[in-house]
Parts: C-alpha cells; sequence; structure tokens
C-alpha cells in the first residue's frame, strides 16, 4: 500500500508540474503589451507624423510597424482613459456627462452619471482584470484619472504620480498605494524620467520573478500638458527653432505630412474667436504672465516683436516635453529588449485628446521673473501652438472637430505584424482597444459581475486591418464632451460647438473640416442628429442601469470612491 501511494503520489506531483508547465508554455507564447498614452499631444508633434520634433524612437517603431492616420479619442483626458481601459463609451460608464442641462434633454442622467468624478457601474471592469486569469501581471505607471485604485483593478504594482504644480516636484506620488517622500525642485526629478523609471522597474523584476508570463505594461505619461516645463538641456535643443512663428510651422507640418501620405486635405484656418470657456481672459493673462501673452490664434504676423519672442520660447518647451518624451519610451524599450522581449510585444502609442489651447494658472503660481519653462513657471502653449500642433485640423482638446478628438496611432509588433512602415487609414476608436486585446490574447468578458449582466463591447477588434487596410467597418463613431458633440457614419461627419448648429463634413475630401455641406445636405443632417440622439439614449441607459433609486443622489455605500486627479 504505501508503495502505491507514494507510486501515487509521485504520479499526481508530476501531472501537476507537467500541468504547470503547459501552463507557463502557453503564456510566454501570448504577446506582451505596452500600452503608451501621451497627455496633450497634437496630431502632428511626432516625427513621423510630420514634425519637427525629434522623436526617434516613436519614429523607429512607426518605421517598423503602422501608423493609423484616422483614429480617434474623445477629446479628453479622463474620457479617454475610460475608454482605454473599459473598452466602453465613457459615458456609458458614467465617466463623462452628457450634455449639460440646458442643452435639452440629455442631462448627467443621474448621481455622478458622467464627468471625471463619476464611478464606474460595477459590471465596468478594467482591462487588467481580465487579463488576469490568461496569466498576465499588469503594472502601470504615471497619471491614472480613473475612479477606483490601480491594485484594486487587476494591477500588480502601480507608481501614480500627480503633475498639479509641475514637473520638477511633487507631494503627490504613491508606489502601490503607499505616499512616496515629496521630490523637491532640486535637479533630481523630472516627472516624465520618474514614470519611465518605475516602468522599468516593474520590467525588470518582471524579468526576474515571472519570465515565463506575459505582462502588460500601462505607460501613461503627463507630458506635454501643461504647465510646460522641461529640462534646460532639452529645451536648448529647439531654443531658434520656432522663430519663424505658428503660421509658419503649420504650413511645414502640413507639407511634411503630405510627403508622408498622413493627410491629403487643406489647412484649416486659425479660429481666433474660440478658446475653451474656463481660459484666463487675455487681460488677466497680461496680468499675471507678462504683455507678451497671447490668448487667441491669431496671425503670427499681428504680434509684437515681443510677443513673437515669447511665443516662440513657449513652444521650444514644448518640443522639449514631447523630445524628452520620446527619450524615456526609448529607456522602457530598450529594457524590454533586453528582456529578449521586443518582437513578441505589442506596443501602441497614442494620445489621449489633441493638443490644448488652455491657459490656466495652478499651483503655486507664475513668477514671471523665472527662466521660461522652470518649475515657477506655469504656462501653456496656447491656441495658437495648439494649431500649429494639431495641424492641419480644426480647434484643440475638448472640441469634438479632429483637432481635438483625432490622435496618432503608432502599432508595432514584430512577432504579430508583417507590415513595416504603413499607413492605416481605416478609422478607429479607443473603444476598439479592448477588442482587439481580447482577439490577439484570447481573452474575453465574463457574462456576468457582481450578479450584473456584462454588456457586449461596442468597439471592434482591429486585428484585421493589422494585414489589410480598410476591412473593419464601423456602423458610427460616437463623441460628446463639454456640451460638444459629434457622429461619424462612413466619412460623413457631423459635428457641433457647444450650442452651435450641427455642421456637416465629407472627411474623404475635408479631413480639416473646413467646407460646412450642412445647408446642401440637410437630409443628411437629420439622419446623422437623429442617430447621436439614439444613441446618447442607449449610452444613458447603460449609464442609469446599477444607480441607486433614492432621492438622495448618492451612490451606494460599497461604492469604491474616484481616485484624486486632475486634468
Amino acid at each position: 500500500m504505501n508503495r502505491i501511494l507514494i507510486f501515487s503520489l509521485v504520479l499526481i506531483s508530476f501531472s501537476l508540474g507537467w500541468a504547470a508547465e503547459a501552463i507557463k508554455s502557453d503564456a510566454a507564447a501570448k504577446p506582451n503589451i505596452l500600452f503608451i498614452v501621451a497627455d496633450d499631444m497634437g496630431f502632428s508633434d511626432a516625427g513621423c507624423y510630420g514634425s519637427e520634433i525629434q522623436t526617434p524612437n516613436l519614429d523607429r517603431l512607426a518605421a517598423d510597424g503602422l501608423r493609423f492616420t484616422q483614429f480617434y479619442n474623445t477629446a479628453r483626458c479622463w474620457s479617454s482613459r475610460a475608454c482605454i481601459l473599459t473598452g466602453y463609451y465613457a459615458q456609458s460608464v458614467r465617466r463623462d456627462n452628457f450634455p449639460r442641462e440646458d442643452m435639452g434633454e440629455y442631462g448627467q442622467g443621474g448621481p455622478n452619471a458622467g464627468g471625471e468624478k463619476g464611478v464606474r457601474p460595477r459590471w465596468a471592469e478594467l482591462l487588467p482584470m481580465y487579463l488576469k486569469p490568461l496569466g498576465y501581471r499588469s503594472y502601470h505607471s504615471g497619471k491614472w484619472h480613473i475612479d477606483g485604485k490601480p491594485l484594486e483593478n487587476g494591477f500588480d504594482h502601480s507608481y501614480f504620480s500627480m503633475n498639479t504644480k509641475s514637473y520638477f516636484e511633487t507631494t503627490d506620488h504613491t508606489e502601490d498605494g503607499v505616499a512616496l517622500p515629496p521630490e523637491k525642485a532640486d535637479g533630481s526629478y523630472y516627472s516624465t524620467i520618474r514614470i519611465a523609471d518605475y516602468a522599468i522597474k516593474y520590467l525588470k523584476e518582471h524579468a526576474a520573478k515571472y519570465p515565463h508570463q506575459p505582462f502588460f505594461e500601462y505607460l501613461a505619461f503627463h507630458s506635454p500638458h501643461f504647465p510646460i516645463q522641461a529640462m534646460p538641456e532639452d529645451i536648448a535643443i529647439y531654443k531658434d527653432r520656432y522663430k519663424s512663428g505658428w503660421d509658419a510651422i503649420r504650413e511645414e507640418r502640413l507639407e511634411r505630412m503630405k510627403k508622408l501620405g498622413v493627410v491629403n486635405c487643406d489647412l484649416s484656418k486659425l479660429d481666433p474667436a474660440t478658446v475653451p470657456h474656463w481660459n484666463l481672459s487675455e487681460e488677466v493673462l497680461r496680468q499675471k504672465i507678462g504683455t507678451n501673452e497671447v490668448g487667441h490664434a491669431v496671425p503670427w504676423d499681428s504680434l509684437t516683436t515681443g510677443e513673437k519672442e515669447f511665443q516662440a520660447a513657449k513652444m521650444s518647451v514644448h518640443a522639449a516635453m514631447v523630445h524628452r518624451m520620446d527619450l524615456e519610451i526609448g529607456r522602457v524599450l530598450d529594457q524590454i529588449k533586453a528582456m529578449g522581449a521586443l518582437d513578441n510585444t505589442i506596443i501602441l502609442f497614442l494620445s489621449d485628446n489633441g493638443a490644448s489651447a488652455e491657459q490656466i494658472i495652478r499651483a503655486g503660481g507664475h513668477d514671471p521673473s523665472a527662466p521660461l519653462g522652470s518649475a515657477k513657471t506655469y504656462l501653456g502653449i496656447g491656441p495658437g501652438w495648439a494649431s500649429a500642433a494639431n495641424t492641419p485640423f480644426r480647434l484643440y482638446k475638448s472640441w469634438e472637430h479632429e483637432g481635438g478628438n483625432c490622435t496618432p496611432l503608432i502599432v508595432h509588433w514584430p512577432a504579430g505584424i508583417q507590415a513595416r512602415g504603413e499607413l492605416r487609414t481605416n478609422p478607429g476608436h479607443l473603444i476598439d482597444v479592448v477588442p482587439t486585446i481580447f482577439d490577439l490574447v484570447g481573452g474575453k468578458q465574463p457574462e456576468t459581475v457582481a450578479g450584473m449582466p456584462v454588456p457586449p463591447l461596442p468597439g471592434k477588434s482591429l486585428v484585421p486591418v493589422f494585414a489589410k487596410d480598410g476591412t473593419v467597418k464601423h456602423d458610427y463613431l460616437w463623441f460628446c464632451h463639454d456640451g460638444n458633440r459629434a457622429i461619424r457614419m462612413g466619412d460623413w461627419k457631423l459635428v457641433a460647438d457647444h450650442k452651435q448648429p450641427w455642421e456637416l463634413y465629407d472627411l474623404s475630401v475635408d479631413r480639416s473640416e473646413t467646407k460646412n455641406l450642412a445647408s446642401a445636405y440637410p437630409e443628411k443632417v437629420k439622419e446623422m442628429e437623429a442617430a447621436w440622439i439614439k444613441h446618447a439614449e442607449e449610452l444613458k441607459a447603460l449609464a442609469m442601469q446599477d444607480l441607486p433609486q433614492n432621492s438622495s443622489g448618492k451612490e451606494n455605500a460599497d461604492k469604491k470612491p474616484a481616485a484624486k486627479s486632475v486634468d
């Protein structure tokens, strides 16, 4: 009996070991995932999309991968992150508002049913929760800006940092939920570098302890979000580059973009009247910053000599921030390469919204006597340079025109994508990210979460597009933020600015939205408006599903509070 028992135990042990090795082998065959998100980076800010900014690492990823030319975000930080990590439109998971009550019947739709402080429905889990059963370990480094806490939502490690005050110091950053000592502006800390440091730290630990498991690294930089602050050696590279002004830079970028095949359209006109409604007035900006600040996108030649010098210097800081982010991406790529994992790592790079025209002053304020771009300054690039960063598109972050919601998207995966250096014109949206990753790694959603049915994902896998352009069709792509709204159906786009009338564009010939066809095609406007309303109602119904039915307007007691964050 003892011999039989011992033999049985050995056999069971061998079988369990074999099964464990099989699981390891299967997990190891799955691709790793590196998802890189820039913050407020314009459509044309990377060299491979037409910029004069040096981005050699992004350019190499593009040369060895794919560039999408018609990919969309939500036009704002927190709503884009909700789409990326849940796979749903932000409104349906209560992470952005419907149009305000003064816009008509589509108000917030209930307590916390929208906005950056909204709490997701229980069924809206984050991507790492779905990857964990497949053997993935998930790591987060940088900006968060979604409700809940990373480690409670499937991440194994998280470095969370804020940039409300300065890129050179922080008093609000944590690792795995534990507060870290404050970082002072003594030259030892720069946010973009530290975010990469922690990503590399987690990848090194992964290589040492979990070499048989695939990883998901969510690398979320603050850069180049305001305040525009950069390291002096990076600013020096671009010191005199922008003295020709934003009009000339827009023309130069458009020419390069056409040669690259990224766009084939006219340059949109500057919009000197339109700025974010929360911006400081030009009078206040001049009082707080100086007489050379400019609050609107006016022709460059209309500026004084002092204004031109000051504005050119600001753009050199923005360029330096993008340049530094690219260098730090390079360090992360070097680590993945050192792990022997670069070929089988799916790398996606994009921006959460278009370049920002915001000009506000937070935290410690702005010291006009401090070197421009240093820790004591607090500036934004303003509407003029935001227009250049978004070349050739109209408007900026928070608008649903192309300048607000179009992003560069680079996809790199040598082991799985044969195409090298090709463009993809197939329209896509952040809601497609989760279905695409599921398709690649064999993931899927559960039918229920916390006893609630899980709605179907609205996006589509873009895997067929990796092989051939134009192979994935969307019936529609829906947009809404801060009262701005849009819907794209085929090549038609219906878009409106706050309370303004609908505008209609044929994007097949007019990506820069310069020829409003609303008066020429009134029936098309009615058709698409009806579709926008229909889908708004569907999203609102999802957002209302598990809200408490009481008059207090409070969420259920067991809801997780929104993580503290900023735009």
